[in-house]
């Protein structure tokens, strides 16, 4: 299987950047940075350059599944009955899921799709694929003011817990991190994962309790779904956005592991990243040779 190929946009920024010689640690890490930024901001432009819609495709894409899903789980199995904020629920789901999905499969195959960069270039591999995770974060950024847009539409008054929301997030983006360093690194060796990964989503889509609510599972099967970071993030935020005053509805990663509570997707998602990093930084001096 050939490697992906490399889209025809000159990165002379980057070139620039990787080139400077090597100065005091803040001057590095500035010049990282700076290539981090570049990656990122060219890979956003790209990601919707041939297309006439453009940027809006990163809202109507996941406003038209959420309208589907809608149709027939809220309104046909009558979802929309167990809580009065099932379509905001779904909503939040469907972004997050969005950017879980959308970060992992661009980091995947990230280093591949920028081998000459690798070849060529003298600069800290990681930040290929923190860019392209980046670059899923720029599209949630921009999906995230629709979803305000939904919770401003049903007046849901703000309360001091929203607070809480950045750490989840931050403890997501560490979770979908570690995952891509995992894939990407893999990818390089076996392209066979882009298949895998591709089954991967959807099991793990209808997985997470995007869709249904994780109170409708036996206890067993509660405790197998919040074993997954994405679902204890997922589940904590609908918490605090919406359920701050029914008690029934507040289904979290405490009501599933009563004695370790939220230590145990917290624990899985940072082990996730550190063993990404580590199995990244395993692997890389080999990245160049076998792209």
């Amino acid at each position: 299987m050939s490697p992906c190929p490399e889209p025809p946009v000159p990165y002379s920024d980057v070139t620039t950047a990787a080139e400077t010689l090597p100065g005091s640690p803040p001057e590095t890490l500035t010049r990282q940075l700076r290539i981090l930024r570049v990656i990122a901001a060219a890979e956003f432009r790209l990601k919707y350059a041939d297309s006439s819609l453009g940027y809006a495709w990163s809202i109507l894409k996941p406003l038209a599944l959420f309208t589907m899903l809608y149709l027939v789980f809220g309104r046909l199995f009558g979802l929309n009955e167990v809580s009065p904020y099932y379509a905001v629920s779904l909503l939040i789901g469907i972004v997050l899921f969005g950017f879980f999905a959308d970060a992992t499969s661009l980091g995947m195959t990230s280093l591949v799709a920028r081998e000459s960069l690798l070849r060529k270039l003298v600069f800290p591999r990681i930040v290929i694929p923190v860019a392209a995770t980046l670059t899923a974060a720029m599209t949630f950024g921009v999906n995230a003011v629709v979803v305000i847009g939904f919770i401003a539409w049903r007046q849901i008054t703000p309360q001091l817990e929203w607070l809480l929301i950045p750490l989840l997030l931050l403890e997501l983006y560490a979770f979908t991190l570690g995952v891509a360093l995992l894939l990407s690194t893999m990818f390089v060796r076996l392209r066979d994962i882009g298949q895998v990964w591709e089954l991967g989503l959807q099991l793990f889509f209808f997985g997470s309790a995007v869709i249904y609510p994780v109170g409708y599972l036996p206890p067993w099967a509660r405790e197998l779904v919040f074993l997954n970071p994405f679902t204890q993030v997922l589940q904590d935020i609908r918490a605090i956005l919406l359920y701050p005053d029914l008690p029934g509805n507040r289904i979290t990663a405490a009501d599933a592991f009563p004695t370790f509570g939220h230590a145990i997707p917290i624990g899985l998602a940072f082990v996730t990243l550190v063993v990404g990093l580590l199995y990244f930084r395993r692997e890389s001096p080999w990245f160049a040779e076998r792209v």
